[in-house]
């Protein structure tokens, strides 16, 4: 894995370029392209300037209507566009219940997280669709998506992005795993829960990213598959846009 340091952020976190990564036939995905990060309706005027350097042409919201209406972006002056690609949480509502009446377990939650990264390729398609369509659009770049923390939905559509670019497993999983290390908007949240049952709420997990893979490859066969019948890439269009998003 060649990943590169994340890109500092004084109102923000997670904001990393995807680029830099080997590919497994020796090319390495271009950098300045295609970023990934958390929500960005923090940012101060210091990261705008971030934005307009890196020459961010649009914005890909993955958040849900509400999720995005809550904390708009703060991207004023940067000339980039967003683009809506909605998908919505559902797993809030679900842990905010097990807090009130007292079940929350880390099994418990660990089990909503699998069941949300379940659900991205099925019940999630309509968004993700329309982020590997900006993506595919050339104009559209350089582009950052992103969703409220950068680890779930994001996390997803960043590792299925490598993989079809031809990046390892274990270097995918390294770079969804990286989140851990990067974002630091879950400090404060859920004091009330025991660390462990925090733990699985707030942690980017290999199984839960695994179990999203195993309904791709279950359903469609493989992620190549998964995007030409569920994303609308026909193989000519999933191959310029790789090819558009490699070196050498």
């Amino acid at each position: 894995m060649s990943a590169l340091p994340p890109v500092p952020l004084e109102g923000g976190s997670n904001f990393r370029d995807l680029g830099g990564h080997r590919t497994t036939d020796g090319r390495r995905v271009r950098t300045g392209a295609v970023f990934r990060s958390a929500h960005l309706g923090t940012l101060t005027e210091t990261d705008r300037g971030t934005l307009r350097r890196l020459g961010i042409r649009t914005v890909v919201d993955l958040r849900g209507v509400a999720e995005a209406a809550e904390t708009p972006h703060r991207i004023e002056g940067t000339g980039a566009e967003i683009v809506g690609a909605h998908i919505e949480p559902g797993l809030g509502e679900k842990i905010r219940a097990a807090v009130a009446d007292g079940t929350a377990t880390p099994e418990k939650v660990a089990g909503f997280l699998t069941d949300h990264y379940r659900d991205y390729p099925r019940r999630c398609v309509p968004g993700f669709r329309t982020l590997f369509a900006t993506l595919a659009a050339e104009p559209r770049r350089p582009l950052v998506f992103h969703c409220t923390a950068g680890k779930d939905r994001t996390g997803f559509a960043a590792a299925l992005l490598l993989t079809l670019a031809g990046v390892s497993w274990d270097d995918v999983m390294e770079d969804y795993l990286r989140t851990n290390a990067l974002w630091t908007g879950h400090i404060g949240r859920y004091p009330e829960l025991a660390p462990d049952t925090r733990a699985a709420i707030v942690e980017a997990r290999g199984p839960y990213l695994e179990a999203a893979f195993a309904v791709v490859r279950a359903d469609f066969g493989s992620p190549q598959a998964f995007a030409e019948r569920a994303l609308g890439l026909p193989q000519a269009a999933k191959r310029k846009l790789v090819e558009g998003l490699l070196d050498g």
